[in-house]
């Protein structure tokens, strides 16, 4: 928000005498807003000098009637107001809220202030729409829907110039104006940034309304920044299960360019380059979106489980299923899988093998069932087997199968093996390099002839298989070591693909979400603070993928009943990392592959968690930090809506 130099009292006099004696509209000595304001005001026949004597105001009766017509502004809003007042206390001000006529609802305020106020009919059932008042913060921020200062003098009535009031409109979710919440107090202790308190305060009573509102539709939780997802300046879009945009919140409507009066037109297609079927497949992931401007944005869509809705002849259900993933749910952001998946789509179809390489841990095994269910054998088994979790005598039978009596211990129904229970599927063999020499050269000639003979029997049967296998060794060293046949490796290797290590992909924060949505219970929408985003994208993770899992799986248990991930919340043996790499003769932090993090990110870091520990009083968090209320302001305005 750019905050505009306000005039001085002396310019005000200036121009409230040249307009009301001489009717000369005072250009550049008020701004355009309060200008317009007088106009209207002069046309409504408000008179400037006024006595303030049995001003207008609803009975009793009748401002019972409209509570109970605003419940739903005052249930969330009074929260936001107390929590507001706590930061201006002693100012001689009060935190008022109106509804969309300019009628007082609920007013909290500083004693020495009251009976001041109480003159002018600050007080609930009071009304302070321009038609009465002419310019007003409340009456004049109805008219034009936009926050609006009115200091002193700029008040059309003389009476009331004893007044600085900061008000912001009130909307709901689908862009209708519920009301004003406005901070009004004595004109001599006025302060620039009460507007910005007001400000964020409306936007926190507007948020609060989106997570009670929408029960069966996608909301879409998005920043240019991943860490703000899920903080008060989260940008927040609903979709109806047709794709069509049905609310916007403030900052929605800011990184999307867009007014609030045609918004609810557009659909998802109109406003980012992805379908929106990709979308709904990916729910509770964290991802890497782009606007159909380009502008790159992060976003977590959430939708209530087991969702059915209506899209025309037919009936799309959402629903989160343990299902094999599809290629494109693996693709988060980081450009060395993006670039893996996009060339494993194109073999597929070609029935090639396609041999995966990784460190422990990097998800060959769910990259494998991707590939499984992304191909045209998607509806046919996919069979895995660990060649390094068998012991050597029996991996023989457990892939080629066994005739009754083949040896000692066998069933006497025998088993048709892994290769055949594949089938007219996908047969995936992780750490192939662990498969005994022996058993190479049956799998070359099953590889061959496209038959299996069980073990101790003479009767071949033909298969039909794709074949994925896997590897955290490196088959052309085992090769040259005499341990890995070089024609099977060469009968395997169709296409290559190397899986990045955790540490090294760009993608990690959106892969801890994504995790966080698969193991929270449904319906449950768990948070991540942005000190834990911060660790999670700084450690080395040895463990790669598999110890991320781990580490959120015991995080979600000690998480209980919460709903934010917090540093409390980790186990013990991944904050040794962190103790360790501080402990005397060490320094710094890193962005998780070795690079230092910046003074900007971490001033960031400090801000949120000030904020996050003091509540989100303003007050109490300049304090923390040591900083002037001004400058945390500031600060805010600059951070957390770029």
């Amino acid at each position: 928000m750019q905050i505009t130099p306000q005039p001085d009292s002396i310019t005000i006099d200036q121009a409230r005498s040249r307009f009301f004696s001489k009717g000369i509209l005072p250009v550049g000595m008020v701004s355009e807003t309060i200008a317009r304001s007088w106009q209207r005001s002069l046309a409504n026949g408000v008179r400037a000098d006024k006595k303030q004597t049995a001003l207008p105001a609803l009975s009793r009766h009748e401002l019972n009637d409209l509570t109970s017509q605003n419940r739903t502004l005052l249930e969330n809003s009074r929260p936001v107001m107390e929590n507001l007042y706590d930061q201006i206390q002693s100012t001689s001000s009060m935190v008022i809220l109106a509804d969309k006529t300019g009628v007082i609802l609920h007013s909290l305020g500083d004693i020495d202030f009251i009976n001041r106020a109480g003159r002018v009919s600050l007080r609930s059932g009071g009304i302070w729409s321009e038609e009465v008042h002419g310019t007003n913060a409340i009456g004049t921020a109805l008219v034009e829907q936009m926050p609006v200062r009115v200091n002193g003098g700029e008040h059309f009535t003389a009476a009331n110039g004893f007044l600085s009031c900061s008000a912001s409109p009130v909307f709901d979710p689908y862009g209708n104006l519920m009301g004003i919440l406005d901070v009004s107090g004595d004109c001599l202790g006025s302060q620039q940034h009460t507007m910005a308190l007001v400000r964020i305060s409306t936007q926190q009573i507007e948020n609060q309304m989106f997570a009670s509102g929408f029960k069966t539709d996608l909301v879409l939780h998005f920043h240019r920044r991943p860490e703000f997802i899920g903080s008060l300046y989260e940008a927040l879009a609903v979709f109806g299960m047709d794709g069509k945009l049905r609310a916007a919140n403030r900052s929605a409507l800011l990184h999307l360019g867009l007014d609030r009066y045609h918004a609810c037109q557009l659909n998802f297609s109109d406003l980012f380059a992805m379908s929106f079927d990709m979308l709904l497949a990916r729910t509770n992931h964290l991802l890497e979106l782009r606007t159909n401007n380009g502008v790159a944005i992060f976003g977590r869509s959430i939708i209530p489980r087991s969702t059915v809705q209506k899209t025309g002849p037919e009936q799309r259900v959402i629903s989160q299923s343990h299902d094999m993933p599809a290629l494109e749910a693996l693709n988060l952001g980081d450009s060395s899988m993006r670039l893996a998946i996009d060339r494993v789509r194109k073999v597929l179809k070609h029935d090639i093998p396609v041999l995966l390489e990784g460190e422990s841990g990097t998800g060959k095994e769910l990259f494998a069932q991707a590939m499984h269910a992304s191909g045209p054998r998607s509806k046919r088994p996919f069979v895995a087997l660990n060649c390094a979790a068998i012991p050597e005598g029996l991996i023989e039978s457990e892939l080629f199968g066994y005739q009754e009596g083949a040896f000692t211990g066998a069933s006497r129904k025998g088993s048709i093996g892994k290769i055949r229970q594949a089938d007219g599927g996908t047969l995936f063999l992780d750490e192939i390099g662990d498969m005994p020499l022996s058993l190479q050269a049956r799998l070359l000639r099953v590889l061959q002839e496209r038959a299996v003979t069980p073990l101790g029997g003479r009767e071949s049967f033909p298969v039909d298989i794709a074949i994925f296998c896997a590897t955290n060794r490196k088959l052309r060293d085992e090769i040259s070591t005499g341990h890995f046949r070089k024609d099977l490796y060469y009968r395997l290797n169709g296409l290559l693909v190397s899986l990045p290590r955790l540490r090294e992909r760009e993608d990690r924060l959106s892969l801890a979400y994504t995790i966080v949505g698969e193991l929270a219970d449904s319906g449950r929408n768990i948070r991540i603070s942005s000190e834990v985003l911060e660790l999670l994208g700084n450690h080395p993770w040895p463990g790669n993928i598999r110890q991320l899992h781990n580490v959120l799986r015991t995080a979600i248990a000690l998480l209980d009943s919460g709903d934010e991930i917090t540093i409390e919340h980790l186990p013990d043996d991944f904050m040794d990392y962190f103790n360790e790499a501080l402990a005397p003769g060490r320094s710094g932090s890193t962005d998780g592959v070795g690079m230092p993090l910046s003074l900007d990110k971490v001033e960031i870091k400090a801000i949120q968690r000030a904020l996050r520990d003091c509540g989100g009083n303003i007050s109490a968090a300049a304090r923390r930090l040591g900083i002037a209320r001004n400058t945390l302001y500031r600060k805010l305005r600059a951070d957390c809506f770029s």
